[in-house]
């Protein structure tokens, strides 16, 4: 079987990087990381794949004139390295229509929440001042709008009386650890079939 090619945008130190790395080492996930692209330069991340044959880049905002320059940028060497699926890891920045346009139904995030509650920044710290009493994680396809689009796997995290948002957000973080490199496995198995707002999970072949 093939291994479908990821490419993995970053921003900071990696963590969900390393599990989906992790897995592919193990061979819980059969795929490869074609390339690692950092908007940030000296992110963690990047020093994550040191010493593996993979090709790393930086990609700044700053250096282009605008946000669609910037976005062509990403997405040319993302189609350099024929990538089939691309894989956010804590990548901060809002991705436009157009750039989704290139990879349609071919772009996944992770976000600590349970969508549809929570979007957007420091959905943690949000989950502990409304007084939630669980939490967790989504992993999702993008679409236009800030964690909206469709829904592929989520698990909960109980939220505990003595938690602050960097508490709740460990406990997320190891739970995000397994279900990002889970999903992108289905992704990989072509088990994935998305019909209007539903992601279907279909059988093993």
């Amino acid at each position: 079987m093939n291994r479908a090619v990821l490419g993995v945008l970053v921003s900071g130190r990696g963590s969900n990087l390393q599990a989906i790395l992790d897995a592919i080492q193990a061979e819980r996930l059969r795929a490869k990381i074609g390339v690692v692209i950092s908007d940030t330069p000296g992110a963690l991340a990047l020093k994550r794949v040191a010493g593996f044959d993979i090709a790393t880049t930086v990609i700044e905002r700053k250096k282009f004139a605008d946000r669609r320059s910037f976005e062509q940028a990403i997405a040319a060497e993302l189609q350099l390295h024929h990538v089939e699926l691309v894989v956010l890891a804590g990548f901060m920045r809002i991705l436009s229509s157009e750039f989704i346009g290139h990879f349609p139904g071919r772009i996944m995030n992770i976000h600590p929440a349970l969508l549809p509650a929570f979007p957007g920044l420091d959905a943690q710290a949000q989950a502990v001042r409304y007084g939630v009493k669980v939490s967790g994680c989504t992993v999702h396809f993008v679409d236009e709008g800030v964690d909206t689009g469709p829904i592929i796997l989520q698990e909960a995290v109980p939220v505990l009386d003595g938690d602050d948002e960097h508490s709740l957000a460990e406990r997320i973080l190891h739970v995000e650890h397994k279900l990002y490199p889970r999903a992108i496995g289905l992704f990989c198995e072509g088990r994935l079939r998305t019909e209007g707002r539903r992601v279907i999970i279909t059988e093993k072949r």
